[in-house]
């Protein structure tokens, strides 16, 4: 079985669609669709906006599913001006941009008890992503840093502070969370994202309109990583 998790029902609707012999769990706040997807076993869930959301879903999906490998997909905003709406990220690692014990001597960054600034994403789950997204046409795909933290970016400056200090390629919300809970649990963890703004001032205007395409960028790298 894998696991898929998206922020947003957007993000997952059009796989959860597709499941045949669909059955649903609910574990504390979160309901866990599951089924055969594409002819493989998986699990999906829509765990809501941020961090411990993002955690808490993850976890609860390791324990009552134990998936092979979980995947946290969905939409983005670019971080850096090299990345474009419509551009696939895929990580190869994820941070938390937030966590800040510096004032006691820890690198910012640092997450305490995994004590990483960088949490790897898995190098075979990765690869397989990325020759699927390449497979998209007119969709340019990025490997690199994924930063996560508890805000929505919408100011240029601020996504270049994040840029500088952790050489991000996109800002969003969940990944960085969903990495540590399956690093924490041993489990192999992929982060996929379609960039729908570029986290300027322009993004309460870019995101609504670009969101729906992305999320569908995202859904369609799942199908074809899934058929091959």
């Amino acid at each position: 079985m894998i696991g898929l998790i998206g922020a947003m029902a957007v993000e997952v609707e059009a796989l959860m669609d597709k499941l045949t012999e669909r059955r649903e769990t609910t574990v504390g706040m979160d309901t866990f669709v599951s089924g055969k997807l594409f002819g493989q076993e998986a699990v999906l869930a829509v765990c809501g906006p941020g961090k411990i959301n993002a955690a808490l879903c993850a976890q609860s999906m390791i324990l009552h599913f134990h998936p092979e490998w979980v995947l946290n997909l969905g939409v983005a905003g670019a971080g850096d001006t090299t990345v474009s709406i419509g551009d696939m990220v895929i990580a190869a690692a994820a941070v938390q941009h937030d966590v800040d014990t510096s004032p006691i001597g820890d690198p910012v960054g640092m997450v305490s008890k995994i004590n990483l600034i960088e949490i790897p994403c898995d190098a075979a789950l990765r690869q397989r992503l990325v020759k699927a997204a390449s497979s998209l046409p007119d969709v340019k795909v990025h490997e690199g840093v994924i930063a996560t933290g508890d805000q929505f970016i919408n100011d240029g400056g601020v996504r270049a502070r994040i840029h500088e200090r952790f050489h991000a390629m996109a800002v969003e919300m969940e990944g960085g969370a969903v990495a540590q809970a399956c690093f924490m649990h041993g489990v192999p963890c992929g982060v996929l994202r379609s960039i729908s703004d570029q986290a300027n001032g322009q993004s309460e205007m870019d995101y609504p309109t670009f969101t729906h395409l992305a999320a569908a960028h995202s859904q369609q790298v799942v199908e074809r990583l899934l058929r091959s």
